[in-house]
């Protein structure tokens, strides 16, 4: 019998399998880890190249979207959009102003069907945003303007010219009263000046008004003549700028007015109103005459006969106060109305054909001490015995000349 022995190769493989075995479950233990690993890493490098696609995909739309954007210029089309408003609000402005204008002439009895015609034309062209023919239109609208009131100064003056000679003083010497048509003559050529001189120790200045207090819209006013019946004064002037009914800039606040006013009846309006507060003033009391260049520097004392506010100052201290500039329709020729003092006299009136600085200098070629302007244009108005200038337009407030 033969003894067969084992294999030392096989035997040395077991034994070592066997003394390994933890080493070699660990081996492959990691190497399947790895390998998931890997697979998992793969994975999620085709997952985030998927996303990055993707996010590719979405920065190209808006790279796109941007191009497109900027293909149709938006800030262009804004800057277009910008520039037709500024061209609706401009015209809108000028054919308020000029419309404004026309009314005013229709208040002085003014025939103005043709230019009613211009302006008709003109808003049609604003209807169809026809800027360059809006433009056009309304220049060619104000110049005809223009020429109709210079045609209204000329009638004036030929009627100053109609006057006998020995009714038209040729003096700088202010009248000691009564009315009176004077040439005052200045620096800047000759001027017609209506006024009503009144001694204020034997007259007393009042304001009436058609309100009995505040009043923000729809007021009430009264022709100028109304004002001097129920007052029973002898002498009267329009009173401070307000807003008429006919103007569509005055729509909501029609014959209403933002000045500090105290009536006969001794009630205070605008007191509150501090945007007009540094608006001139004129305070009348006893025999006396104050001009504050400011309206907040007075009071509410009701022991005076009249306070009234407006602009601007014409002569202050027997300077001239105001020499150009602020509103624009202080700069063509016109009637313009005053309130003015000098000494102990009292002077209501109207310079013919001057600008509002022209207007100043004659007051203080008459040698007034203090001057004020008033309201002018469709509202200008002075009663004397009758009707010397308007009766213009119905007003909220009047200037009166009362015996005492």
């Amino acid at each position: 019998m033969s003894l067969k022995l084992p294999n030392l190769k096989t035997i040395n493989i077991k034994n070592l399998i066997i003394s390994h075995k933890l080493t070699l479950a660990a081996f492959f233990g990691l190497t399947a880890i790895f390998v998931f690993s890997v697979f998992v890493l793969n994975s999620n490098l085709s997952k985030q190249n998927n996303q990055n696609t993707a996010l590719d995909k979405k920065l190209n739309d808006v790279s796109l979207k941007l191009k497109d954007l900027k293909n149709q210029d938006q800030y262009k089309i804004n800057q277009n959009l910008k520039e037709n408003i500024k061209n609706i609000e401009s015209s809108c402005k000028d054919a308020v102003s000029l419309y404004e204008k026309i009314v005013d002439l229709k208040a002085q009895k003014q025939d103005t069907k043709d230019l009613d015609k211009e302006f008709a034309q003109s808003l049609n062209y604003l209807s169809t945003l026809n800027y360059s023919s809006v433009s056009a239109s309304l220049k060619t609208l104000a110049l005809d303007i223009k020429k109709k009131e210079d045609e209204l100064a000329a009638a004036q003056a030929a009627q100053v010219k109609a006057l006998t000679p020995q009714n038209i003083i040729q003096s700088n010497a202010p009248p000691s009263g009564g009315f009176s048509v004077q040439s005052v003559s200045t620096d800047n050529g000759s001027f017609t000046v209506y006024i009503v001189a009144a001694d204020l120790n034997s007259t007393r200045v009042i304001v009436d008004t058609a309100s009995d207090g505040d009043c923000s819209n729809n007021c009430p006013t009264l022709p100028l003549s109304d004002y001097v019946s129920r007052s029973g004064a002898f002498a009267g002037i329009n009173g401070s700028y307000f807003c008429p009914a006919e103007y569509p800039s005055c729509s909501g606040k029609t014959n209403s007015f933002d000045l500090l006013v105290m009536n006969k009846n001794k009630v205070y309006f605008n007191s509150s109103n501090n945007v007009y507060s540094t608006n001139p003033a004129v305070i009348f009391s006893g025999n006396s005459a104050r001009f504050v260049g400011q309206a907040l520097e007075w009071g509410r004392d009701t022991g005076v006969d009249a306070v009234l506010s407006n602009y601007p100052l014409l002569v202050s201290g027997g300077n001239i106060s105001y020499t150009g500039g602020g509103d624009a329709k202080y700069a063509p020729k016109g009637t313009r109305t005053f309130i003015a003092a000098k000494g102990n006299t009292a002077y209501i009136g109207a310079v013919l054909n001057a600008t509002m600085a022209e207007s100043a200098i004659v007051l203080k070629s008459l040698g007034m001490d203090n001057a004020l302007n008033l309201d002018q244009g469709g509202s200008t108005a002075l009663w004397s015995g009758g009707y010397k200038l308007g009766p213009g337009r119905s007003i909220p407030n009047a200037l009166l000349f009362v015996h005492k």
